[in-house]
């Protein structure tokens, strides 16, 4: 393809000749001068510079906006001028222009409404033209040397075209200002450089075309309206001529460019040129923006979804849920639940202003075919969004999770705004990730009651009241309310007349760890109630849960109470890998008792050694689980000989206290949750 069609062969000078295919990117223009400026100084033709920089960043930026393809770039220096072509491969013409030698002044405002790239060819080129190819299409221009110019064409590039003498008009600016224009871009360090390049943009530009004034005028979409981005002399009278060019940005950007100017052959093109201009950046800063905004909702999303997680109580999720949305999504908001019934039930609501409430609770409690109320129950049974009417502006969207209608999410929009495409995004993503942390607060909610239920099922209601001996009993169930933990107690009349007080620990938690419990519980209160001797009772239990007890293993006490001579208590203790009791006398003094045996479920066969000792009237039997003796704080335990001191001045006091203290003493230990179940069981003698 030649640089100008039908130019005869150049017989000069050498020709430097330069070709290269860019791609469609930003960079490309900055690329395709460098080109220019490097065959310029090879054929040393840098009076040409200025002007060949400024129309090969018109024809190169104008390809890679309109024709976002691949550029060809061509470069021909013959000694007494220069040619470049910008060639891209996109179909269609460029501009219905004749090839020629330049435009008259007729022409030029015919040329800025078709591209007013070309009005700058058009203005400083000595010729330029289109070129056709069946892969694409092309621009191409001529910059001779002022010396080979003919002599009409010699005042081209200073005057405007209508022949005023060679004189320079005052209208036309020049090369370097014209180039300093269209190359301007905002400062990539200041915090908002829009206004600043705006106001030196429309400065220049009322320069150039004798403007008095000018306004640029921009309204980004946010609900504050019109507002004036850059200002430049002195306001527009009324009654003057304006110059008005609308800024070619995409919603919800909308801006005018205004000049206190006469929209001449000359001033309109090139305010459209330099709105044109101005448009590309208010699309960087909304772009930017927008991206900046999305960032900002992820964050949000990600700090509701933390926020919600961390609650595993329903009540307090769903009063969490307004909390998250007003006032950043909404002046307000609520949160209905449906009962079994498919009947919507106010959960949480709230305001902006909070004197607003009682009316706002009061609509949203109205009945009625018009009602909010009626609208919220059409959106949960459709399960899509509902658009919500005056005077409750907003819409309402369904709470689903796993296939479950849960009730709807209520917002109502900002005086200011309605809601964007992105706020209704987010806020429908809000509305899954609620109804989700709803649904597993429920989830936990029921785990919860079943794990006490059960946990009551494994433990005695009360204890039985006994004239001349003591019961008394603490339980703290884990940290975790939903897990059901493996520590029982009990007391069971004997047929011989004693009583048998029993505590102890399967191994593990859980639903399993309760089964094995229950198992345990049931073997001891069956054979004992048929009067089994005590060695033979947990021989039995070890053998049942060697076979049945999967793999879990129990510690166990044991203790049968008789009633002795005068107010004595004779106890006969078991243990089967439990810790020892610590015996409290009336009189002062501490100690344990017993001698540890095997646990049950490890072995085959166990060894349970039987201690008998009398308890006189005002001592005491306390016995506990491994989670009063291994309560931790940091690296230190809480330990047997802790509770032994702890215990010790308590001598004297009823069960009742011995009981309580102990509980305390172990929760105090530590700032954490119990990390396993605590359980202390306190036989005394309280005969007179």
């Amino acid at each position: 393809m030649s640089a100008e069609p039908g130019a005869a062969k150049w017989d000069g000078p050498e020709e430097h000749v330069r070709r290269v295919r860019l791609p469609a990117d930003p960079r490309t223009p900055a690329a395709a001068r460098a080109l220019v400026r490097s065959v310029l100084t090879e054929a040393h033709l840098d009076e040409l510079l200025n002007e060949a920089l400024l129309l090969t960043t018109e024809l190169s930026t104008n390809a890679v906006e309109h024709a976002r393809t691949e550029l060809d770039i061509e470069v021909l220096a013959d000694g007494v001028g220069l040619t470049v072509t910008v060639s891209d491969f996109a179909g269609g013409p460029v501009e219905e222009l004749v090839v020629g030698v330049r435009n008259d002044s007729a022409e030029i405002g015919e040329v800025a409404e078709r591209g007013r790239g070309l009005l700058l060819v058009d203005h400083f080129a000595s010729r330029w033209g289109t070129t056709y190819q069946p892969t694409g299409k092309g621009v191409w221009f001529r910059l001779d040397r002022p010396d080979t110019r003919p002599a009409d064409a010699a005042g081209a590039h200073f005057r405007s075209g209508s022949g005023n003498g060679g004189q320079v008009e005052s209208s036309t600016p020049s090369v370097t200002a014209m180039n300093e224009l269209m190359q301007a871009s905002p400062d990539p360090y200041a915090a908002d450089p829009l206004p600043e390049f705006a106001a030196d943009l429309l400065g220049r530009l009322a320069e150039m075309v004798g403007a008095a004034g000018g306004t640029v005028r921009l309204d980004r979409g946010d609900g504050q309206g019109t507002q004036p981005l850059a200002r430049y002399g002195r306001q527009p009278r009324p009654g003057n001529e304006l110059l008005r060019v609308r800024l070619a940005v995409h919603r919800p950007y909308s801006g005018e460019l205004e000049l206190d100017a006469a929209p001449t052959a000359y001033a309109q093109p090139l305010a459209m040129l330099v709105g044109e201009r101005l448009s590309l950046h208010l699309e960087n800063d909304r772009l930017r923006r927008a991206d900046v905004r999305r960032q900002a909702w992820l964050t949000f999303l990600a700090e509701a979804s933390e926020l919600l997680a961390q609650s595993l109580d329903v009540e307090l999720t769903m009063a969490l849920i307004p909390q998250l949305v007003v006032p950043r999504l909404g002046q307000w908001c609520a949160v209905h639940t449906t009962d079994e019934w498919g009947r919507l039930k106010l959960a949480a609501a709230t305001h902006a202003d909070e004197s607003v409430l009682p009316q706002l609770d009061q609509a949203l409690r109205a009945t009625g075919p018009d009602s909010v109320h009626a609208r919220l129950r059409e959106a949960s049974r459709s399960a899509a969004q509902v658009p919500l009417g005056a005077p409750m502006e907003g819409f309402a969207v369904p709470l689903i999770a796993r296939g479950q209608r849960l009730g709807t999410l209520a917002v109502g929009r900002h005086q200011r705004h309605r809601h964007d495409p992105d706020e209704v995004a987010v806020l429908e993503d809000v509305a899954r990730r609620a109804a989700l942390a709803i649904e597993n607060a429920r989830i936990h909610a029921e785990r919860r009651r079943i794990a006490q239920t059960l946990q009551k099922s494994l433990l005695p209601p009360v204890l039985p009241v006994i004239e001349g001996i003591g019961f008394a009993a603490e339980y703290v169930p884990t940290g975790d309310d939903a897990e059901v933990g493996g520590d029982f107690y009990d007391v069971l009349p004997l047929p011989d007349g004693r009583w048998l007080v029993v505590i102890g620990d399967v191994s593990g938690k859980g639903v399993q760890a309760a089964a094995v419990t229950g198992l345990v519980r049931d073997v001891i209160r069956v054979l004992a109630g048929d009067g089994k001797p005590l060695p033979e009772v947990l021989t039995r239990l070890n053998e049942t849960l060697v076979e049945r007890g999967g793999g879990r293993y129990c510690t166990l006490a044991l203790a049968a109470v008789t009633p002795g001579e005068g107010d004595q208590l004779d106890v006969s203790l078991h243990l089967a890998g439990h810790d020892r009791p610590v015996l409290l006398r009336g009189g002062g003094g501490a100690a344990f008792v017993g001698t540890g045996g095997t646990a049950l479920g490890l072995l085959d066969s166990i060894a349970t050694p039987t201690v008998e000792f009398p308890l006189d009237p005002g001592d005491a039997l306390v016995f506990y689980t491994d989670g009063v003796t291994e309560r931790r704080r940091g690296r230190e335990l809480f330990g047997t000989d802790r509770l032994r001191d702890a215990a010790a001045p308590l001598a004297g006091y009823s069960a009742d206290v011995i009981a309580a203290r102990l509980r305390s003493t172990a929760i105090n230990f530590s700032v954490e949750a119990p990390r396993d179940d605590i359980a202390v069981l306190v036989l005394r003698n309280d005969a007179l």
